[in-house]
């Protein structure tokens, strides 16, 4: 999920870190008042329903686990999501050189593992390889078989997050998820959702290494192919949900739509290769973009192959920085640097609202704490982000904070008189 961010946000922290992840809080103050904030009247006592497309709680989805404690797309990582509250996990999908599935957010395994040190690996490295239109180096988990990756320790990228773990955790494979998910649902007394998403799809079919057969297979296998299977297929290319309908995935789908950035001084979202299009269109030459996917007509073909959307925040709240009377952007708070701190949310889309019309839930990604990733309208509280959000209707939220989702979560549900 969300690939535009993907040399910059990871997670971080230990099995110790149970104990502090769960004791981590945040002020409630500020998020109460948020509610207010979004301009949304709030009910009062008993409601039968919630601005839900289906009337229930918003889903709280571990992005790539609780990614904000520890190391991304690991079975501690899905497990202390779990631990914290999340009723989904969701696990990125690439291969190996042998055609297993495993868990990483991106092909090249130098963003996210230690290989760069492993000097027995070196000349496995590669110099300004395409992925889906841009060049890349570093190392390309389709060199690795599955033992070899095995042998390699993940690492966070992010600053802000712990470092000390670096090393510590293995890459998870499918079945691993798939078989710990299983566990642990028994074990909480809650069924727990798998939320995969096909990788880079057109990548590995070039490379002979497609995902969708091996996914299906998996999910068969597991029992899980089925519409009320706790799983929601997810990709940001349409073929790649189209194949596995195709090839008689039953699942919930889910198309992935996403941005490269955006412009402060006009609150728009960008479009830059890789995150400008689908790359089954670019490869078609489909010369759409992401955005014409939230228009009626893009919403009306999703609703055609896909259950909902799962879109980046910019798209149903807009945030735009405040410019000068030279046209420059202004750095309000005074840190030498411009960035979502000296930006204000402006009045939120009717994507929701044109989404859940035409049938189709709307999931956002993603929630995140670090203050940088909050615009000034949320006061530094990453919980009147998502009170916002909840109030719009969203179905479902991607947060790396599992905790700090859940408590946002339920201080809505108070409101609501749940």
């Amino acid at each position: 999920m969300s690939h535009r961010l993907r040399m910059v946000f990871i997670p971080a922290g230990l099995v110790c870190v149970l104990a502090l992840a769960l004791t981590t809080g945040f002020p409630t103050g500020g998020s109460m008042g948020a509610l207010a904030m979004t301009g949304v009247a709030t009910p009062v006592g008993d409601v039968e329903t919630l601005p839900t497309l289906d009337g229930k709680p918003p889903l709280l989805i571990g992005h790539r686990g609780a990614s904000g404690y520890l190391p991304e797309h690991t079975l501690e990582a899905y497990q202390l999501a779990m631990t914290q509250g999340a009723d989904v996990i969701e696990p990125d999908f690439i291969s190996t050189k042998d055609g297993v599935l495993i868990a990483r957010h991106d092909p090249n395994l130098g963003t996210s593992t230690d290989v760069a040190n492993r000097p027995e690996f070196a000349d496995r490295m590669r110099v300004d390889w395409p992925v889906d239109g841009e060049k890349q180096t570093g190392w390309f988990a389709h060199d690795f078989t599955l033992a070899e990756i095995k042998t390699l320790g993940t690492i966070i990228t992010d600053p802000e997050r712990p470092q000390q773990n670096n090393g510590k955790f293995r890459i998870a494979t499918l079945q691993e998820i798939i078989d710990l998910v299983k566990t642990q649902s028994a074990k909480l007394g809650r069924t727990v959702v798998i939320y995969p998403e096909t990788k880079n799809p057109s990548y590995h079919r070039d490379l002979g290494l497609p995902l969708e057969d091996r996914l299906i297979a998996a999910l068969n296998a597991a029992g899980w192919n089925s519409r009320s299977a706790p799983v929601f297929v997810q990709s940001f290319e349409p073929g790649s949900l189209k194949e596995m309908r195709s090839k008689g995935l039953k699942t919930r789908t889910v198309q992935l739509v996403d941005g490269a950035d955006i412009d402060l001084k006009t609150g728009k979202i960008t479009y830059a290769i890789p995150f400008d299009r689908p790359y089954d269109w670019c490869k078609s030459g489909d010369p759409r973009l992401f955005a014409d996917m939230v228009k009626p007509a893009g919403l009306a073909e999703i609703r055609s192959y896909a259950d909902g959307i799962g879109v980046w925040k910019p798209y149903i709240v807009p945030v735009k920085g405040q410019v000068d009377a030279a046209g420059q952007l202004v750095d309000v708070n005074g840190d030498g640097k411009v960035d979502l701190r000296d930006a204000v949310t402006k009045p939120p889309t009717s994507l929701v609202a044109k989404a859940h019309k035409q049938g189709l839930f709307v999931h956002v990604f993603t929630f995140r704490n670090e203050q940088r990733r909050l615009a000034s309208s949320y006061r530094g509280d990453p919980q009147a982000e998502y009170l916002q959000f909840f109030q719009l209707g969203v179905d479902g939220v991607f947060s790396e904070f599992p905790d700090t989702a859940v408590m946002a979560r339920a201080a809505f549900l108070r409101e609501f008189g749940r």
